[in-house]
């Protein structure tokens, strides 16, 4: 039989589907619901026109989730579509700014029919590498919700606790969440004597230097400041106490999810020469493996992996106006572990150090020197996973005429 293409469009509750064969012409449309109902039903309006499973050709904007996961178990061929490239490709069908969910299955289903060639299936990614995935986004999730919490935190001791900040610069420490979780405002600040600021720390997990450190956190919190009224301060005091106990929960469950993540990584076939990147621990490794995948025929060449990374700048040029650029649409959590990737091997890598600084005696800033240094970096990976062999820094970097001592 002739190849059938299907337009996805997905919602919480249910999906919109709108089928059609090669010419273009309408053979089913409908809505199915969510669960194991959609899926069957999905297959019953596919089936009058579909001998080999092979034969579907399906274009979503998503690529997780459950109904996703069984159209591409279906053996079904699966686009994941950027949505602005859905928002595109309305635009050519319509410029009139409407919008439904069965018209963006047409849509979809157009897409597939004539531009499937330049999207990328689903990738057939392991059930581990899916689980480390599903782990290294948590980790990072939390440690980002953290990172607000603590940024709100901030914001609020400013407005009427200017001691809180000059006592802890790190307000992400376990010595500042312990302290800040008996002295919520100025006035308990003041009045915490050094043996209960230095119980505090070692219910914080201090061990060294408890003593000396408490004593400077006694200076900071009864030195002169100016103080808001006290029933604005004992609000405020309330906030940060809500705020303190988020931030200590979250930490806790980030520690408790690290070793779960560490575990699912070590079993991992890719682990080793991840890990042998210099600048790759554990928990940024992860973060690598996940975000990348491991299907080994996802990437056809090193270019379209740094494309993938969000590490290759693009070109615009019109006339005699040509301009690089950074790419913005990209993955945002794989461009963040790229990034840390890159400045980490400063200290990690006489090669990587040396591209670096050539980069930068060029005129190049810190960051766009660090994103040359993250596109390279993602292609040596490339070559590691590609031929199963672990970084080796002379291989790496053999080619540059200068390496440091």
């Amino acid at each position: 039989m002739a190849k059938v293409f299907v337009g996805h469009d997905w919602a919480e509750a249910h999906h919109d589907l709108h089928i059609e064969d090669e010419h273009g012409t309408r053979l089913a449309k409908g809505r199915v619901p969510e669960g194991i109902d959609g899926v069957a039903r999905f297959h019953e309006l596919l089936a009058p026109f579909v001998d080999d499973p092979a034969e579907v050709t399906v274009a979503t904007e998503t690529d997780r989730g459950l109904f996703a996961a069984a159209m591409v178990a279906s053996g079904y061929r699966v686009l994941a579509v950027n949505p602005m490239s859905t928002s595109r490709y309305r635009e050519r069908h319509s410029t009139s700014g409407a919008k439904s969910d069965p018209g963006d299955a047409f849509v979809l289903a157009e897409l597939a029919r004539t531009d499937g060639h330049n999207h990328r299936p689903i990738a057939g990614d392991s059930d581990l590498g899916e689980a480390i995935k599903v782990l290294a986004r948590a980790h990072q999730s939390l440690i980002w919700t953290r990172q607000r919490q603590l940024n709100q935190l901030r914001s609020t001791l400013r407005e009427f606790y200017p001691a809180a900040l000059e006592a802890f610069p790190e307000l992400g420490s376990r010595d500042a969440l312990a302290v800040l979780g008996v002295a919520s405002t100025p006035a308990a600040g003041r009045g915490l004597s050094r043996s209960r600021i230095a119980s505090a720390l070692r219910r914080g997990g201090r061990q060294r230097r408890v003593d000396e450190r408490a004593d400077q956190i006694q200076t900071a919190l009864r030195s002169a400041q100016l103080e808001a009224p006290a029933v604005i301060a004992n609000a405020m005091g309330a906030t940060v106490t809500a705020l303190v106990a988020v931030t200590v929960e979250l930490t806790a469950q980030i520690d408790r999810l690290e070793p779960e993540l560490g575990t699912h990584f070590e079993m991992h076939p890719d682990a080793k020469i991840i890990q042998s990147q210099p600048g790759l621990g554990m928990i940024l490794g992860a973060r690598v493996l996940a975000e990348f995948g491991d299907d080994p025929n996802r990437y056809a060449n090193a270019k379209c992996r740094k494309n993938y990374a969000g590490t290759s700048p693009i070109t615009r040029a019109s006339g005699k106006h040509r301009v690089v650029l950074a790419r913005y649409a990209r993955n945002t959590r794989l461009a963040d572990a790229c990034y840390l990737w890159a400045f980490a091997t400063l200290t990690a890598s006489p090669g990587a150090r040396t591209f670096y600084d050539e980069r930068r005696s060029n005129g190049d800033t810190h960051n766009r020197a660090l994103r040359a240094l993250g596109n390279r970096l993602v292609g040596i990976l490339h070559g590691c996973l590609t031929h199963g062999t672990p970084y080796d820094e002379h291989t790496a970097w053999a080619h540059r005429t200068q390496l440091a001592a």
